[in-house]
């Protein structure tokens, strides 16, 4: 029986590392900014790569931490003292974000973001310059980019990132471009990358005038972490950048060949992170007070939920959060006047419009509803954001803007994405049935000729109508048949119809074609 269906990894040690660094360094040559051969992704498609994706990847990554200005400028000031001494110039962006978790991160074209989290963690300026400069490295050295040359990245897959807490967890409902800056961030290092950042990372802070020194004892406080198992830390920073005693070994052979001395900065840094310091009890409270909620314990988030708010009032996060509650509580209409009071206090973080315009929707208020859901999709577009829209555009008859939501909103590996596949095939399949059934030609063993067609969709097929072509040896078709119904097929499933014709020549299956012209969905 036959059945046819239509339709460089670079093995660099560090001491050859160090050798070409200082080679280069004497011929006029900068390894970071080298031409590698197979570089399939320019440095104008890089450095627009960051710039569409740094936004929303801070979106997801809890947002800026905006309560303190003169903090943020700092972190920016180191940046730019590195940025200044780098081999390669790109439009450098520094950002702090409002994360718990310590961790830091790179992408293509030179965006940066430091966590609040690991500001907590670092005693001097020299330390933050240490991971800022190993950072600045994998962006110049376009460590994100040859992974997306590899393949690695920017493949689809769905995957988890820490954006700050929520009883609706949105980790797994980023959709879009949005996708392709999570796995950037998201992507461990190999070896042979961290070993370059930590190499010119610690010639950048030479060159900017701090310790390197910094870089090694810093290096040996994480393996210490590592080896302790400190979940914040795991979570976060060593997810991508694994510590190890091979590290602390090279970053001391590198120090012996560049010298220590340099600015360590221990009494500014304790200054300029004084305010943050002051208030990381609040922001435990609240880290708490999400794992209290995500455990269905109302009363202990509420107690220290609130326990933050007195630690930092100013803080929109905390808002957001009693919003969530009063959510969870079925209290609508408190949970929009908290939204409101999140919104007022950080208009541009993403996941209180979210929140406001799914309390809407579902209380029957859509027009309401549609411009946080768009303000949210903005700042970061989600599958929620995309589904209510389309259903939104749907009901007042706008069926292609309805399906481009529900399209976009299917990439969402999560019950919502699967909802918006049914609903978009329930659109898009009565007019483009071929898109969405495979069809071909099967014989018996007595030579009989089948159409037969397989639902590649979600939903279950009334009926499919096709219709079966014969073409001669040349490819020209002489003869077709009058249409045929196909009745029901299951999600994933085919089924045939016997077409009236016999062939004695297997090889004459290939003269036929089937054509599915018509297709209805079970109600």
């Amino acid at each position: 029986m036959k059945y046819y269906l239509q339709n460089i990894d670079r093995k660099l040690s560090l001491t050859f590392l160090l050798a070409l660094s200082l080679i280069a360094s004497a011929c006029g040559i900068n390894p970071v900014t080298k031409k590698r051969e197979f570089q399939f992704v320019s440095e104008a498609q890089e450095i627009s790569i960051g710039t569409q994706n740094y936004s929303p990847t801070r979106q997801s990554q809890g947002g800026d931490y905006v309560l303190d200005p003169e903090l943020t400028a700092y972190i920016q000031s180191v940046g730019n003292k590195l940025a200044a001494v780098s081999d390669r110039k790109l439009p450098y962006e520094f950002n702090l974000l409002n994360d718990s978790v310590p961790n830091a991160w790179a992408m293509p074209g030179g965006k940066i973001a430091f966590n609040r989290g690991l500001l907590y963690e670092l005693n001097s300026e020299a330390e933050l310059a240490a991971v800022m400069g190993h950072e600045l490295v994998h962006a110049a050295a376009r460590h994100g980019a040859q992974g997306m040359e590899r393949g690695v990245l920017l493949q689809g897959a769905m995957i988890a990132v820490g954006i700050g807490a929520q009883n609706t967890d949105y980790a797994n409902l980023i959709v879009g471009g949005a996708q392709a800056g999570a796995q950037l961030v998201n992507s461990k290092y190999g070896r042979d990358a961290e070993s370059e950042s930590d190499l010119y990372g610690m010639q950048y802070m030479k060159k900017a005038g701090y310790d390197p020194a910094a870089a090694v004892t810093l290096q040996e406080t994480f393996v210490r972490l590592s080896a302790d198992r400190k979940s914040n830390f795991i979570e976060g920073l060593f997810a991508s950048h694994p510590p190890s005693q091979a590290r602390v070994e090279a970053n001391k052979e590198t120090l012996k060949q560049i010298g220590a001395g340099g600015e360590w900065g221990k009494e500014i840094y304790a200054k300029k992170t004084a305010k943050l310091r002051a208030t990381q009890g609040a922001y435990k409270a609240y880290d708490d007070a999400v794992k209290a909620l995500s455990e269905k314990n109302i009363d202990k988030a509420k107690s220290l939920v609130n326990q933050a708010i007195k630690g930092e009032p100013r803080e929109a996060r905390f808002q957001e959060l009693l919003g969530d509650i009063a959510l969870t509580e079925k209290k609508p209409q408190d949970a929009l006047k908290l939204y409101a009071k999140a919104i007022n206090m950080q208009p541009d973080y993403f996941k209180p419009h979210i929140q406001s315009g799914i309390a809407l929707f579902n209380m029957g208020k859509k027009t309401e509803a549609e411009p946080f859901l768009k303000r949210a999709n903005e700042l970061l577009p989600t599958a929620p954001g995309h589904a209510l829209l389309g259903q939104i555009a749907e009901g007042r008859g706008q069926t292609d803007v309805a399906l481009q939501h529900y399209q976009v909103a299917a990439s969402s590996n999560s019950d919502i994405g699967k909802d918006a596949i049914a609903r978009a095939v329930r659109i898009d399949l009565p007019r483009n049935p071929a898109k969405y059934i495979k069809s071909g030609i099967q014989s018996d063993s007595f030579g009989n000729l089948f159409a037969i067609v397989q639902n590649d969709t979600l939903v279950v097929l009334n009926r499919v109508q096709v219709r079966v072509i014969q073409y001669n040896a040349n490819g020209r078709a002489i003869g077709q048949s009058q249409p045929l119904l196909i009745n029901g097929v299951a999600p994933g499933k085919r089924n045939q119809i016997a077409i009236g014709e016999h062939i004695t020549d297997p090889k004459a299956i290939n003269l036929y074609k089937v054509v599915v012209e018509n297709a209805s969905i079970a109600e």
